[in-house]
């Protein structure tokens, strides 16, 4: 996770008789949580952007019998365990084929960080199979499939900002890219999506207020204000579980100056800077990481 991806690249490249897809992280601009749904999810409203890190997967078709799963790199589950399998094994049933794909997933997003690592894994293995087999099945028909797989992954399909709500499903694609560079934050803090959701308290006048505003900032192209205003409704929660995290923030926010946000339900942690100044992001990122111990890298908004 050192390199910083600043030139750009495309998330499909054929090598040889092999495709290599590459699955990027995202970042919450915002996240307004709801109250809870009869199948026990809750109602969200979400702006979410991917960024330049990136899982890399590498697809053999018709090389094994069934699917194949090798893991490098980060740790992630293997075999049927892993979001990827499922997302194969999903792929082929739907499409009513006999599996016989090898796939080489080297992991460089964290798990537990709120950066969709496994979801955009899925994501991008339902894109690079459909086109490995002709895109057999069409967009909507994807939509379904990532769906069955979880609430974030149909954001992946599509690209690179998007406004997500219902459980995270509805995707409405941003008329405008917001452009942007960041300092990442990944501290060696592994934090539990569904334990936050367990203790998050409903407000539902907050959740209000905020779409309000977020509403009035999108109408005007204003994303930069939107993530401003670093709401992110899950933060209170998950950082009132873990103090060393809550106090992480502090500090970045008194080395940088800036506002400190929470991706997703953590435990990364970003502060936004004009894109012309890299310079400062690169001196920042020094600070913070001579000063907190923290692995901190820049990163920009994707292309895909």
């Amino acid at each position: 996770m050192d390199k910083i991806e600043k030139k750009s690249v495309p998330q499909f490249e054929f090598v040889g008789n092999t495709l290599l897809a590459r699955a990027p992280a995202k970042i919450n601009l915002s996240l307004l949580v709801a109250d809870k749904r009869p199948d026990g999810y809750h109602n969200i409203e979400t702006i979410m952007a991917k960024i330049s890190v990136h899982d890399q997967l590498l697809f053999e078709i018709d090389k094994v019998k069934g699917i194949e799963l090798v893991c490098n790199g980060l740790w992630s589950p293997a075999g049927k365990d892993n979001l990827v399998y499922k997302a194969c094994d999903l792929f082929y049933k739907s499409i009513n084929k006999e599996p016989s794909v090898k796939i080489t997933l080297t992991k460089n997003v964290p798990a537990g960080s709120g950066l969709g690592g496994a979801s955009s894994d899925a994501a991008t293995s339902l894109l690079a199979l459909n086109k490995l087999h002709n895109q057999l099945l069409n967009s909507n028909e994807l939509h379904k499939l990532a769906e069955q797989l979880g609430s974030d992954i149909p954001f992946f399909l599509y690209g690179p900002q998007a406004i997500c709500s219902g459980r995270g499903e509805k995707i409405a694609k941003m008329d405008k890219i917001f452009h942007f560079m960041a300092i990442l934050m990944l501290p060696d803090i592994t934090v539990s999506t569904k334990t936050i959701y367990e203790n998050f308290k409903v407000d539902l006048e907050l959740f209000n207020s905020f779409k309000e505003r977020i509403k009035s900032h999108i109408s005007k192209n204003r994303i930069d204000l939107v993530q401003k205003m670093c709401a992110n409704m899950l933060a209170k929660t998950c950082f009132a579980l873990n103090n060393e995290l809550a106090l992480l923030k502090v500090k970045i926010q008194e080395i940088t100056k800036l506002p400190v946000s929470l991706s997703g339900s953590g435990s990364s942690l970003f502060v936004l800077i004009d894109a012309e100044q890299y310079q400062k992001a690169k001196i920042l990122q020094r600070e913070i990481r001579d000063s907190l111990d923290c692995n901190g890298i820049i990163v920009f908004n994707n292309e895909w």
